[in-house]
């Protein structure tokens, strides 16, 4: 999702639980029942972004559930299996300075301190010891940037859309 959009992906509908109208959710937050804190939904459906208000959401062994207004058995559940949830970015809490939401940082133009443009910011996944930027290279190929500040992550200019890194652009 590009960083100026209005909506921030959370998750998806991964499938139904019990016959109720209850989903499953797939979600991207940390912790994973975070996606449940937000008492409205916007579920992406033939290309736009419908709202939804969320009346019960909570952790179910390794997944999350939630009950959603006007879904109330398992066939109209069913529906809305492989849809994406997102929330207004104004929803999402204030982070404090030098925090960023992995949204704020896709699609950000990627140079070194010496001004050698790498690429751009295609997702971010966390591992055991940081966040990794993966970025689509100019040259059509991949690279791999730890997240580590002040060490390889020199600065992040969300006016500017850049990040600076401390790598080498071959790597």
């Amino acid at each position: 999702m590009p960083a100026n959009s209005d909506f921030v992906t959370l998750g998806k509908i991964s499938g139904v639980f019990g016959v109720k109208g209850w989903v499953k959710v797939y979600s991207y937050t940390d912790p994973r029942e975070g996606i449940a804190n937000y008492s409205l939904w916007y579920l992406k459906q033939r290309g736009s972004w419908i709202p939804i208000k969320v009346k019960s959401g909570k952790k179910q062994a390794k997944t999350v559930v939630a009950q959603l207004d006007g879904i109330n058995d398992r066939n109209r559940a069913e529906t809305l299996i492989g849809l994406e949830i997102a929330v207004k970015r104004e929803q999402l809490p204030k982070l404090a300075k030098g925090e960023f939401y992995w949204s704020e940082l896709e699609g950000l133009r990627v140079d070194t301190i010496d001004g050698v443009e790498i690429g751009i910011v295609d997702y971010i996944f966390a591992t055991g010891a940081n966040d990794v930027l993966m970025v689509k290279k100019l040259d059509g190929g991949e690279s791999l940037i730890p997240f580590i500040n002040k060490d390889v992550i020199k600065s992040v200019d969300l006016e500017d859309s850049v990040i600076t890194v401390d790598w080498d652009p071959d790597f």
